[in-house]
């Protein structure tokens, strides 16, 4: 079978260059995703700097391009990555819409305003284009596990959430929200099935660089008329921290759930051994060891769409303006 030839507007960090990252699982970049897909073959690249493209042809050993339409002219990729900054996504997802690119992977977020997530998610509707959003927990086989785990219902009813993000000292709040809460939100959503509503903020403002700001929400079954009672969410969003934490809590009435950057628990119900005539949380033996595949599956998934135009992507444009909502409705709040 044709090998699918796949091409990336953006040779940065997440296109490339994280790839050399020697304690980060590989294949941790859309090119290395690209390269190691036996139906795959990385047909070119394209950034305005120099230097990256110099470092992205010596490192994969292919053509570069300063023009996405002139890469998509001289290689018709069948799929292309956008990795390039938020405000310009709608420009290259309108781009291979135009040029007839069959799928589309777009890093997260999605777009930088709610109108540009919208229009890009209008050519996923038209039936013209498959894009992926690359909200990439879910391809990772620990978050796809968790899920499983949810619908089992060995835990039981979930009945509240709780988030937390620390993205480093000085970043300021609204940008660690709007880069790295974009998956946070993401994968409470994807893991539960429900969308995810902003109510009210206390704590540091979004535009500071220090503090930490308390974000409550609600999950909601997406019909309105469901009879299922609101889940509340609280995301905690904070600076001054030398560590990163990326972590999320799910209740259960028979159990808990804790899953994050390094961490993976699963809390189960049952007599206490501290008191008579009560119950406590006993940590399971359930874990999760080995590589998650999480950009292995996700352009796994991208040659699935291109094989079979009827495939739905498991991260889709409509998934990615989820997120985009959710974060409009926060930012109006900082």
């Amino acid at each position: 079978m044709e090998k699918i030839r796949a091409a990336i507007v953006g040779l940065g960090r997440i296109a490339s260059l994280l790839e050399e990252d020697r304690l980060r699982e590989k294949p941790c970049t859309h090119a290395g995703a690209i390269t190691a897909n036996p139906d795959c073959v990385l047909a070119g690249g394209c950034d305005t700097d120099e230097e990256r493209r110099r470092l992205f042809a010596g490192r994969w050993g292919a053509a570069v391009y300063t023009s996405a339409a002139e890469m998509i002219r001289a290689q018709t990729p069948q799929i292309l990555v956008i990795a390039t900054h938020p405000d310009s996504h709608y420009h290259y997802c309108r781009l291979a819409a135009d040029c007839g690119v069959p799928v589309v992977i777009c890093e997260k977020p999605l777009a930088d305003t709610l109108s540009a997530a919208r229009k890009i998610a209008g050519f996923e509707r038209s039936g013209s284009i498959t894009i992926i959003t690359n909200h990439e927990r879910r391809y990772s086989a620990d978050y796809i596990k968790t899920k499983e785990i949810f619908r089992s219902g060995e835990l039981g009813a979930l009945l509240s959430v709780r988030a937390v993000l620390y993205m480093g000292k000085t970043k300021r709040l609204l940008d660690v929200f709007w880069h790295d809460g974009t998956h946070l939100a993401d994968v409470i959503m994807f893991l539960t099935g429900l969308a995810l509503k902003h109510r009210k903020r206390w704590g540091a403002k979004l535009t500071a660089s220090s503090g930490t700001a308390w974000l409550e929400g609600e999950l909601l079954q997406p019909k309105p008329e469901s009879a299922c009672p609101p889940i509340p969410v609280t995301m905690e969003i904070g600076a001054e921290r030398d560590h990163l934490v990326f972590e999320i809590e799910f209740s259960c009435m028979a159990g808990r759930l804790r899953i994050g950057n390094g961490v993976f628990e699963v809390w189960k119900s049952g007599e206490s051994p501290y008191a008579e005539k009560f119950r406590s949380l006993k940590k399971t033996t359930e874990g999760f060891e080995g590589p998650t595949g999480y950009f292995a599956n996700m352009i796994a998934n991208a040659v699935s769409c291109v094989r079979d135009p009827g495939n739905r992507p498991a991260s889709s444009a409509a998934d990615g303006l989820a997120v985009i909502e959710y974060l409009h409705s926060v930012r109006a709040w900082r």
